[in-house]
């Protein structure tokens, strides 16, 4: 089997960019202030936007 240069991973991994390895799936737990019990939110997002879904209320 042939050797793959690492020159030819990094064109792989440009060309597969719009993978989903770019998302990721979150949850998050959302307490109601009136019965107090919890519900849970799930998403999936781009990988740069989980610090902001989890900022946010």
């Amino acid at each position: 089997m042939a050797k793959v240069s690492k020159n030819a991973r990094v064109a792989q991994r440009a060309a597969n960019a719009g993978s989903g390895r770019d998302f990721a799936k979150v949850i998050k737990s959302i307490k109601d202030p009136v019965t107090g019990k919890y519900t849970y939110k799930e998403v999936i997002i781009h990988k740069d936007k989980v610090k902001e879904f989890f900022a946010s209320k």
